[in-house]
């Protein structure tokens, strides 16, 4: 099994309590690795690589996004890869950090007319993926990173988070 070793960090009183999104982030993310390993030749190191996710709030990942990303307003969800890596290579132990803001998540849940948890779990795949390397910086980039977001959420029991919409990952 493609073994994650979780740490969490709840910033935000909105969020459920850390046990419960202990649970659902293991049982997400486990999946997604083991899509990954068995899919896509995914490597994994021996010990099981660290991730760290922080549930946090709309004015908190502001911040992040305008020191990191140079925009200055809230986002869904931001990864910080630990070390960089390529899709399909080896990672480091620490995968990275994904940070997630629990208003903009509600936000874009009503608008899309999807569950708070579902929407939550594609977040978590997303960014999971871009800590393996994966992104949508262009066209090609996009059409595999969607791809391997819809067939792990598939998995999941969720539909393609991306079928008639026009609302796509921001790069």
């Amino acid at each position: 099994m493609a073994e994650l070793d979780i740490q969490i960090s709840v910033e935000d009183i909105g969020w459920p309590g850390e046990e419960t999104l202990l649970s659902f982030c293991e049982r997400v993310l486990s999946a997604a690795a083991i899509y990954l390993r068995d899919s896509e030749k995914q490597p994994f190191p021996k010990m099981p690589p660290e991730v760290s996710l922080v549930f946090t709030d709309d004015a908190s990942i502001q911040d992040i996004n305008a020191e990191w990303r140079g925009k200055d307003k809230a986002t869904n969800v931001l990864s910080f890869p630990a070390f960089p890596v390529q899709p399909g290579k080896m990672p480091g132990p620490m995968l990275g950090d994904i940070i997630i803001a629990r208003e903009t998540v509600e936000r874009e849940a009503h608008e899309l007319e999807k569950s708070f948890d579902d929407h939550l779990t594609h977040l978590l795949v997303h960014g999971f993926l871009h800590l393996l390397g994966y992104d949508h910086m262009n066209s090609a980039e996009a059409e595999i990173m969607e791809g391997l977001e819809t067939r792990i959420l598939a998995q999941l029991g969720l539909s393609d988070p991306y079928e008639g919409q026009d609302l796509k990952m921001e790069p």
